[in-house]
């Protein structure tokens, strides 16, 4: 390689400036190899358990996500308890590490493709009329694929939990779980993983300082999300990053312990069954896939910890037949347990709002090419690759007069002009179909592009997960029956209502910000701007924002809705407990990642509670 560098250009040089390019070139390549080395994640014990088979383990963990990479950090603390990992993916690409190219992810092969079922009130305006809605297959999972915006959501929240009969899931209750997850804690000795919180550097200074003056006009104020009192107003968000690199649970938790003794981590391990005794009580063993081809099984002496998330870990529990009876007989899976898994689905749905700013004017920011933008991330790990753009700067927003706590969140993605590059990655994620896809990149041509994303922060609406098949490999019938509550629209309306008045404020003016209504022809019918267009509008521009839950929904045993119980156990089983935004009641209103961060760091104490007398070992570990 050296040698073809320094031969490319050697009739044009005398030698010494070929050299010194040849060495910034190998310079460049080593550090891009150092984004996202082997060595930086955990080691896979596929080799080993392929030539000398699996013992027993004390736990399995299903699934090295945001919640599973801290069960498994944290289990294996224990050094007398064997703690396994199950992922079906790998290590992160280097594209995970790089906080602005998140979207490059989307459509590969560490993500789950998943699509929602077509419905005829939402995500039309998307490819095939569907909804796009990707999981992490990796070590970290979605925390690996994610914005990585941490915010916990508002104590209410977690209050509603607990006033549902969820006891120990009051605000109270949780916020130490919370603390924990980004408290560096341990020794030298002994070190312990946890989440590293920063703010993201401010890429676009003039943006956000149009978007806060704009909305203090409007009487919303800019506050710190971590103050008590300040569960409305605009805040930039800090983000799971250090050093302008990712840092998800399964960097943070998992990898940064992953040379214990007592954990093993198997990567490209889709799990496909658990396997109960005849009592269907507890799960003594698990069946899954290696590398696609070998067929394999591990036994389990204490328990099984489901953290595939809240479309995989449904999916998995009636692949093993546990499930709404009618939905596994229709199917001829035997029934284990009847239990609702799958139903309660909850998301955030959002519509897209686009504004144009700065049209046919002088570019007032200085733009910084993407071949800089490149060696100054390699070289200085600075620049805007180490940013999210503009998406931290979010509002938290109730269109309400008579409550204190938003019903509306906003995220902001900004594209200047002329990077189409950019505005092309974050069309692609989604799928917006090709006609909307040209529009805005025509009109980003001419104009600054701001997407704001009007997210709905407690929807009515619930979907439900139902398998395709009994092929483990078929995608799972996705319908988060998005407005299917007429309150839903009617609060997204006023959202859309609340970025018309801010048009009007002289922040925006001074940007010259105009909407950019893309055109449609079932909606372009009705008066521009009219709740009848903007309900019609609603119909192309909502999608999700990635965040699906309850599935597996928490509540106490005696309520008919409930899955698992407020210790996370499986309802009617003594050895399957549920670790992910599966067995959220009620969705946050907020990103989910923190919260399910949350759940898995207090599903540990639950675990280490119960065994605390079963194991006699227990006295000679310390937290």
């Amino acid at each position: 390689m050296s040698s073809l560098l320094s031969n490319q250009c050697a009739a044009q040089s005398v030698g010494t400036f070929n050299n010194l390019v040849t060495t910034l070139i190998q310079a460049l390549l080593v550090a891009q190899c150092e984004i996202s080395p082997p060595e930086l994640w955990p080691k896979d014990y596929a080799v080993h358990a392929l030539e000398h088979g699996l013992d027993a383990y004390d736990f399995v963990v299903v699934g090295a996500g945001s919640a599973g990479s801290v069960m498994a950090s944290r289990l294996s603390e224990n050094p007398n308890w064997k703690v396994l990992m199950l992922e079906a993916g790998s290590d992160p690409p280097q594209e995970s590490e790089v906080p602005n190219l998140s979207f490059a992810l989307q459509h590969t092969n560490v993500t789950w493709n998943y699509l929602t079922e077509y419905s005829d009130r939402a995500c039309l305006g998307f490819f095939d009329r569907r909804c796009f809605l990707p999981r992490g297959k990796m070590i970290g999972g979605t925390g690996a694929l994610n914005a990585m915006l941490y915010v916990r959501g508002n104590p209410r929240d977690y209050d509603r939990w607990a006033q549902a009969g969820n006891v120990g899931w009051g605000w109270n209750d949780v916020l130490p779980y919370f603390e924990r997850s980004v408290r560096p804690i341990g020794n030298d000795t002994h070190p312990q993983g946890y989440v590293t919180l920063n703010n993201f550097p401010v890429t676009d200074p003039e943006l956000e300082q149009m978007i806060y003056a704009g909305s203090a006009e409007l009487g919303t104020p800019r506050v710190d999300l971590f103050t008590e009192g300040s569960e409305t107003g605009y805040s930039n968000i800090p983000g799971t990053i250090r050093n302008g690199r990712r840092t998800s649970t399964g960097k943070g938790h998992l990898a940064h312990v992953a040379n214990r003794p007592n954990m093993q981590v198997i990567k490209n391990a889709h799990v496909t069954k658990l396997i109960f005794d005849e009592t269907g009580k507890n799960v003594h063993s698990v069946s899954f896939i290696l590398q696609d081809r070998y067929e394999m099984k591990v036994d389990v002496t204490k328990e099984l910890v489901l953290s595939a998330g809240a479309i995989d870990s449904p999916k998995l529990l009636m692949l093993s037949g546990v499930g709404p009876a009618k939905h596994l007989a229709d199917l001829n899976i035997p029934l284990i347990h009847d239990l609702p898994i799958g139903d309660n689905l909850q998301d955030h749905v959002h519509i897209l709002t686009f504004l144009k700013l700065n049209e046919n004017t002088a570019n007032v920011w200085i733009k910084e090419d993407s071949l800089n933008s490149t060696f100054n991330y390699l070289i200085y790990r600075k620049g805007p690759l180490t940013a999210q753009g503009s998406a931290s700067l979010t509002g938290f927003v109730n269109t309400l007069t008579n409550s204190t706590y938003p019903d509306i969140s906003i995220h902001h993605y900004f594209y200047r002009r002329g990077n189409l590059a950019g505005l092309h990655l974050f069309l692609n994620g989604p799928n917006f179909n090709d006609v909307f896809k040209s529009t805005l990149l025509k009109a980003l041509e001419t104009a600054d592009i701001l997407i704001m994303l009007n997210i709905l922060s407690h929807p009515k609406s619930t979907g439900q997960i139902r398998l395709r098949s009994t092929d483990y490999k078929d995608p799972p019938k996705l319908t988060p029956n998005y407005f299917s509550e007429p309150e839903d629209m009617s609060t997204l309306l006023r959202a859309i209502r609340f970025q018309e008045q801010l048009l009007k404020t002289s922040a925006y003016k001074t940007m010259n910000a105009t909407l950019l209504l893309p055109p449609i022809d079932e909606c372009d019918v009705h008066k521009p701007q009219s709740d009848d267009y903007w309900h019609c509008y609603m119909k192309y521009f909502s999608t999700t924002t990635y965040h699906p839950s309850g599935t597996v929904k928490m509540a106490p045993e005696t309520d008919g809705t409930s899955c698992v119980n407020p210790r996370l156990l499986l309802d009617g089983c003594g050895n399957v407990r549920v670790t992910d935004a599966s067995i959220i009641p009620q969705i946050p209103s907020a990103n989910i990642n923190a919260a399910t961060i949350m759940i898995a760091e207090k599903a540990v104490d639950f675990i280490r509670e119960d065994w605390l007398e079963a194991d006699s070992e227990e006295e000679n570990w310390q937290y």
